[in-house]
């Protein structure tokens, strides 16, 4: 294993451990509020780590729905993460199943977007990409244990800002993404497409669907300017 790799993905994951610190105390404060227990909270971050999914399981369980449906829910929420692990899949094919594994149950929207835009100035590294994923997890996890362990005495955590948290962090990872022209229409049309089905639908369609549109797009957008090129 090659520490210095391992370290360098580390040091890229700053900005999502920063980032998922709020997200984290936020949804341990509600799950301990749903009536998890701190070990529980940490246990489903750990074993988990879907953001989006476990705000839903939390909500879902404390409503008194089974299992079979939190599950079916959840699976369709993090749908996206099929088109990510398509994505990233080019790049690691040269790995060992197994590793692969490792490294696709460490994907979330932030992890993706580090090691993509790593991928682009060279060869996919198994150390820089555990790297990532472990820290944004490992900050993931301590911090949805501490807003558990402390939810009690942070009444009205939504006061501080907790809301916008992952969308300035999602904000930022766009801007590492916008590279040229291409990469910015790409960026305005799937918000575009997301905006505009958020108004109809009231689950995580939109992502999917523009994800597929402006992938669509941007592979046209690539070819042409090869071709133009030639």
């Amino acid at each position: 294993m090659s520490k210095a790799s391992f370290f360098e993905g580390a040091k890229k994951s700053v900005p999502i451990m920063v980032g998922y610190m709020p997200l984290g105390l936020a949804f341990g404060v509600i799950a301990r509020e749903k009536g998890l227990t701190v070990m529980q909270t940490a246990l489903m971050s750990l074993t988990s780590f879907t953001g989006s999914g476990q705000f839903i399981a939390v909500g879902l369980l404390s409503a008194g729905v089974g299992i079979p449906a939190i599950l079916l829910t959840n699976f369709l929420v993090n749908l996206r993460y099929l088109l990510f692990s398509a994505s990233m899949a080019p790049a690691v094919r040269k790995m060992p199943s197994i590793v692969q594994a490792v490294l696709a149950f460490g994907i979330t929207d932030e992890t993706f977007a580090v090691n993509m835009a790593e991928f682009d100035r060279r060869e996919a590294d198994r150390d820089f990409i555990l790297g990532v994923n472990i820290f944004s997890h490992l900050s993931w996890t301590v911090n949805s244990a501490l807003g558990a362990a402390v939810g009690n005495l942070i009444p009205n955590i939504d006061r501080f800002g907790v809301n916008f948290a992952l969308p300035a962090m999602f904000i930022a990872l766009l801007i590492w993404q916008v590279k040229d022209r291409n990469t910015l229409w790409v960026a305005v049309i799937s918000g575009l497409v997301s905006t505009v089905l958020t108004l109809f639908t009231r689950n995580s369609a939109n992502i999917i669907a523009a994800t597929v549109v402006a992938a669509t797009i941007g592979v046209i957008l690539c070819r042409n300017r090869q071709k133009s090129t030639y």
